[in-house]
């Protein structure tokens, strides 16, 4: 048996409960890991909160899209994206159900953790990092681009400004002032949001910007973007959906009209982990709660700036 995280009911956080969950024996093609550590994502709330519909007959829902554990249980032919998959292996997994203190899943969602990657951090980069690696994919980010990354100091926001500094792009990325030290050391301008935004990334890139990067969703982070890139195709968002369909821009992710982009993202590993563990990409953790503490997790994330990644711990 196994601990796992649910939602019983459509609302708020305060419908986040443990349950006694059955682990099944691996199968053909499947492992059993033991859990160290989960990434909370926004969209996990999305998923309880009515957003994508209220049909009874999904409850519970499981949670939780990314973790890392440790292999316990392995079944036949149990090959994983970078090879056989083994007892005592550790690894990152993508898969639905990571609230979890343990988990039975394709050996195809996971991939090894490097030795050198913390638990709290290798559970907080595949969700963050493949969005981040899409955002780039979508817009084309190249060196010698200049590239505005809103919200660039939140977990994905500031994988976002990091990846496209490391392939030559000159970065402008927003946040409050609080966050701008940060942004500096990752090799980022930074700007605060705000009236009179514009005019203050004009002041750093008179020659224009290439690119804009939308994290935050703002009707600001939005018009700041059309008014100073001029092709829409190099705009994407991962939140504004309604102005997108509107506007014209790209938009990303799991809502309506949104590009998934699946298989960038699923191979998104490659390129994040070696560097994470480097330590020349910076896996901001905001916070870290025991697994049982799910729902003020929920409520810190739903706040909004939760200072970087949050993480679940069984």
């Amino acid at each position: 048996m196994a601990t796992a995280i649910v939602a019983a009911a459509y609302g708020g956080p305060e419908v986040l409960s443990p349950i006694e969950v059955e682990v099944p024996a691996p199968g053909p093609g499947e492992v059993t890991i033991e859990i160290r550590a989960a990434g909370v994502n926004p969209f996990d709330a999305k998923r309880y909160s009515g957003a994508f519909g209220t049909d009874p007959k999904a409850l519970p829902i499981r949670l939780g899209l990314e973790a890392s554990g440790v292999v316990t249980a392995v079944g036949p032919d149990a090959i994983g994206p970078a090879g056989p998959v083994r007892v005592g292996d550790e690894v990152i997994a993508r898969t639905e159900g990571g609230y979890a203190t343990a988990l039975t899943l394709r050996a195809e969602k996971v991939v090894p953790k490097p030795a050198a990657l913390s638990w709290e951090k290798a559970a907080g980069v595949l969700s963050t990092g493949g969005t981040a690696v899409h955002l780039h994919a979508a817009t084309g980010v190249q060196s010698g681009d200049t590239v505005l990354v809103h919200g660039a100091s939140g977990s994905v926001g500031s994988l976002v400004a990091q990846l496209a500094v490391a392939r030559g792009a000159r970065v402008i990325g927003t946040a409050g002032p609080s966050r701008h030290e940060q942004l500096a050391r990752y090799g980022v301008d930074p700007v605060a949001y705000g009236p009179g935004l514009a005019d203050r990334v004009r002041a750093l890139a008179p020659d224009g910007v290439d690119v804009a990067i939308d994290t935050v969703g703002t009707d600001e982070a939005v018009d700041v973007s059309l008014e100073l890139v001029a092709d829409r195709d190099r705009i994407a968002s991962i939140v504004a959906f309604g102005r997108a369909a509107t506007d014209g821009f790209k938009i990303l992710g799991a809502g309506p009209g949104a590009d998934p982009g699946t298989e960038i993202r699923g191979n998104a590993w490659r390129e994040l982990l070696d560097p994470a563990a480097a330590g020349k990409l910076e896996v901001v953790i905001g916070r870290t709660f025991p697994l049982l503490e799910a729902a003020d997790a929920h409520r810190l994330v739903i706040g909004g700036h939760p200072g970087g990644k949050i993480v679940l711990l069984p």
